[in-house]
């Protein structure tokens, strides 16, 4: 048996921050002292968005200094790595949000050798199993850490899938490919199963790869490799990828049909432009594009980049996956956790860290624990006016979802209402299946989906008899929503699942600025919405008012190009809004579209709103229309009471 080194204070992230403060001044804390623990911590507060330009021991520095309690930031810079911290304790959810591996990562670096908290979210878990740092679902550990009672290795990797104990027993996973992937077996590409399967389930048994720690049946909870149709990265973990690769292998290695990777340069583009990133840290941006270009350079891989001679990049990397390179049957990975934006024309796609992508790009392979499906039934007609904003805004919002029954699942998405939503809508439900907490959302592909590869791509695909679940596959719960009912939504600052009816909003909720544009918000049929709402108020002589700012940004060339042709930027001028090239942007505080106070109030289009992610103000989540008409409103506003208003 082998003792993990726990010399040092646990630190418990309470929902206090004088209990946090008092931690930090040297009090030995236990949980008899906290009174309730934070529950849905985020990597943007663990690692706030700036610091992502590091990704060496400078990062130690940072960890935990977005978190937000009470609604101060109690812990600042090298107070973990100072105080001597060994372990931290918090509530459900740990880790939510993005893929980034920097947040574990900073916790490493900081002194933090084990995570213990009521659930975890499956990215960050999966990147701290990948990089060596142990996390717990046993509270029972505290007492004994406090009383310096030994913890062994050996019972923290008990209870995991067999993939995962050995990847914590090989020290992570760069390691354990090395000594174990070295010559990887071929993918099934077919499936042997004689039961009844879900569509999910039939592409991974036709992508799994079997080694000596994958063997048995494709099972819920089970460690699994496959193969990867796509591999995709994006400049902020390149470099990351790079560092990693060169300290595992002594230089950098061949990589694994280098024909399917894909790297975007699609995240910094604006950052400029970003008030965030003028305090010297462009030094740091500088690098990571440096670092991504001269990877891509030296591999000569396919990549997408910066647009010549002006702002803004060629677009962004999920819905070009979509538009460009992902078929139904197909997985694909990327280091970002909106990836299952393709799950909208039936892939599994999802989110890895870094380290996985390393690993991939060198053997292949992709580590997955086998998640069980949730089926998302929508029901009815969905009402004139209402997008597929409004639905995963109120799914997010049901109490089923807000209690954690997603987290780590398939989301997959079906019911009448399905037929009549565009690809491009679809792409918003399963985008947003990070959000939802799952694993990927997928929707099993149709006529509409043959329809989308056609007009966009020029594709004539056909569909097979296996892309479907078969009647009878098991899934771990159905949530059924009946659309018809659905009214316009938002989201209230602070989470995603702060989904409330607009109408139930009595409050005049006066706005500084709107944002049109992210990934789930950039879309054609996003545009389709922005321009619905904003022609009508360029003919009626209404514009965007003073003191409000609307900015409109295209998720991809292909977007702005389709505006242009469709005439619709015109209007979009006509009313006042500022224009932007493809870019992540202001999602992410990458560009304009984020606050810069914290008494500015935003309304966005974008999928996210956790503490700080977009500056310090306070943003809402809402559907294109409602974006541009509370940006004509200058205020929380829906479509059809923008008409009602000025119609009187």
């Amino acid at each position: 048996m082998t003792a993990l080194e726990l010399s040092g204070n646990i630190l418990f992230l309470s929902c206090d921050p004088k209990h946090i403060e008092a931690q930090l001044k040297g009090y030995r804390s236990s949980m008899a002292d906290v009174e309730k623990l934070r529950d849905d911590i985020s990597t943007d507060e663990l690692t706030p968005v700036p610091k992502l330009t590091y990704f060496d021991d400078r990062l130690a520095s940072y960890i935990y200094t977005g978190l937000k309690v009470g609604g101060v930031l109690p812990i600042g810079k090298d107070a973990i790595r100072n105080n001597h911290f060994c372990a931290t304790v918090a509530g459900r959810r740990y880790g939510k949000g993005s893929s980034r591996e920097h947040s574990p990562l900073a916790e490493k670096l900081a002194g933090i050798k084990l995570v213990i908290a009521e659930s975890f979210e499956r990215i960050y878990r999966q990147n701290a199993d990948n990089i060596g740092l142990f996390t717990s679902t046993d509270f029972t550990l505290i007492d004994r850490i406090l009383k310096g009672s030994p913890i062994y290795i050996e019972e923290l990797v008990k209870g995991r899938d067999k993939l995962a104990a050995s990847i914590l027993l090989s020290g992570g996973l760069l390691a354990y490919g090395q000594r174990k992937m070295a010559r990887m077996p071929e993918s099934a590409q077919k499936n042997d199963s004689e039961s009844a399967q879900t569509y999910a389930e039939k592409i991974l048994s036709r992508h799994r790869i079997t080694t000596e720690d994958t063997t048995g049946p494709i099972a819920e909870g089970a460690g699994l490799f496959v193969s990867a149709d796509w591999r995709f990265i994006i400049e902020m973990y390149t470099g990351m990828a790079r560092h990693l690769l060169r300290t595992t292998f002594g230089t950098l290695p061949p990589l694994h049909e280098p024909q399917s990777i894909i790297a975007f340069e699609d995240h910094l583009s604006y950052a400029k432009r970003s008030p965030a990133y003028l305090s010297g840290i462009m030094v740091g941006i500088e690098e990571l594009s440096s670092a991504h270009r001269e990877f891509v350079e030296h591999y000569e891989l396919r990549s997408h980049g910066y647009l010549p001679n002006e702002e803004g990049s060629e677009g962004i990397c999920h819905p070009m996956m979509t538009e460009k390179y992902a078929l139904p049957g197909q997985i694909v990975v990327g280091t970002d956790s909106h990836t299952p934006h393709s799950g909208s024309i039936g892939c599994i796609a999802f989110g890895v860290g870094t380290t996985d992508m390393a690993n991939a790009f060198v053997t292949g392979a992709v580590r997955l624990t086998v998640p069980s499906s949730l089926r998302i039934v929508l029901n009815g007609a969905v009402p004139e006016g209402i997008t597929a904003k409004d639905i995963v805004l109120h799914l997010l919002s049901t109490p089923d979802i807000r209690s954690g029954i997603g987290v780590g699942k398939i989301f997959e998405f079906t019911g009448s209402a399905i037929a009549n939503l565009t690809t491009d809508e679809r792409a918003t439900l399963t985008n947003m299946a990070a959000e939802l907490g799952g694993f990927t959302g997928i929707i099993s592909p149709d006529e509409e989906t043959v329809r989308f590869l056609k007009e966009r791509r020029n594709i004539d695909f056909e569909l097979e008899t296996w892309m479907c679940s078969d009647p009878g596959a098991h899934y771990a719960a159905t949530i059924t929503i009946n659309c018809e009912t659905l009214t316009p939504m938002v989201a209230a600052p602070g989470d995603p699942g702060n989904g409330v009816p607009l109408s139930n909003i009595s409050d005049h909720i006066k706005i500084d600025i709107a944002y049109g544009g992210s990934c789930t918000g950039g879309k054609r049929a996003d545009f389709d919405g922005y321009h619905r709402v904003l022609s009508w108020a360029a003919e009626n002589g209404l514009s965007v008012p003073e003191g409000v700012t609307l900015y409109l940004q295209f998720g991809t060339s292909n977007v702005r190009d389709y505006c242009i042709e469709q005439g619709y930027l015109k209007a979009f001028r006509d009313v006042g809004a500022n224009i932007l090239q493809p870019s992540c942007g202001a999602c992410a505080n990458l560009g304009p579209g984020g606050s810069t106070r914290a008494d500015q109030v935003t309304v966005s289009a974008q999928n996210r709103n956790f503490p700080g992610r977009s500056g310090p103000g306070l943003l809402w989540i809402a559907s294109p229309p409602t974006v541009a008409a509370s940006a004509i409103a200058g205020e929380l506003m829906s479509f059809e009471d923008l008409r009602r208003k000025h119609s009187k």
